[in-house]
């Protein structure tokens, strides 16, 4: 019998020690982002909360703190709109290795007009994809040092009916914000997935590992004042909804178990167990339009273009 096969089963609320280990979660400051870092920090773990606001993580490292005896938790300041600041990351880290990021930070616009960051990007795509694809190229030294590294990409369940426009991927055609922030999520759900083919073909030890976490309503999450306050007025209006999705606190199962389970490999998508809204996480088949080689290759080469970085090369080497 194999290790995976005896090994008993994958408990939410009981999860294996990780200390000495290091992980970062971009976003960690609020959302789901905020309890992938709580759940994490519970193994013993030292979790980095990646934000770039200093007042709001701070909040949610103090949040930690109260919550979880011991808990190592800190933060560092990371803005992946401006692309020319993540090189510095790796320096505020202070570690020697990273044993996984958790690339969960993203913005999400509900109304025109269309914004740009400071490199002339898209906001959403250029937060939410390529701040991520940059990130991983910094961070790729650290990665390689631990033994057996992950990259786990929060991708997004509203990415499923989405296709990706190779030829507008700025949105500069056609702009629809909800529309836009599907193909952002999209966008990094290849991208995790051809990361995995190119650090395979490669010969690292790293793994990029893709999730999404179903449907995740602030309604059905508990409270942790500040950092999120629960409406009971909210919550009892949003009880049916609770029967087909779930809070965001359940919403990370699916990043913690990739970044902790030893069944959780390169290449493989995990997500909520129930129509991949609610639930216990679990593996789930890859999409079949995220199985496109040929479009992730492409928007791989134009998101290096666009960046100036490669996720799969180590700076400094040839």
């Amino acid at each position: 019998m194999s290790s995976t096969s005896s090994a008993p089963p994958w408990n939410v609320r009981c999860l294996p020690g990780a200390a000495g280990r290091v992980f970062l979660v971009t976003g960690g400051n609020a959302g789901i982002g905020y309890f992938v870092a709580e759940q994490l920090s519970a193994t013993g773990a030292t979790v980095v909360l990646g934000s770039r606001n200093p007042a709001k993580a701070e909040v949610a490292t103090a949040s930690i703190l109260a919550r979880v005896a011991g808990a190592r938790v800190r933060a560092v300041r990371l803005d992946l709109a401006d692309l020319s600041s993540l090189e510095t990351v790796v320096e505020a880290l202070k570690v020697d290795r990273l044993d996984a990021v958790v690339h969960n930070a993203g913005v999400a616009l509900d109304d025109p007009p269309r914004w740009e960051t400071g490199d002339g990007h898209e906001l959403m795509f250029g937060t939410n994809h390529l701040g991520h694809f940059a990130l991983t190229q910094w961070l790729m030294p650290l990665l390689s040092a631990a033994p057996a590294a992950r990259v786990v990409t929060m991708g997004s369940f509203a990415a499923k009916s989405e296709r990706l426009d190779l030829d507008d991927l700025q949105s500069r055609k056609a702009y629809q914000p909800k529309r836009t922030y599907g193909r952002s999520k999209l966008a990094q759900m290849y991208f995790g997935i051809e990361l995995d083919r190119r650090l395979r073909a490669a010969g690292s030890t790293v793994a990029s590992i893709v999730v999404h976490p179903g449907g995740a309503l602030d309604s059905l999450t508990p409270s942790r004042p500040p950092v999120h306050v629960r409406n009971p007025a909210a919550r009892l209006s949003s009880a049916p909804a609770a029967l087909l999705v779930q809070g965001k606190h359940a919403g990370a199962w699916p990043a913690v178990r990739a970044v902790l389970d030893p069944s959780a490999g390169g290449g493989q998508l995990w997500g909520p167990r129930v129509f991949g809204l609610r639930g216990r996480p679990r593996r789930e088949p890859i999409w079949s339009h995220l199985a496109d080689t040929s479009v992730a290759a492409r928007l791989w080469d134009a998101s290096r273009a666009l960046t100036g970085t490669d996720p799969r090369a180590i700076p400094g080497q040839a």
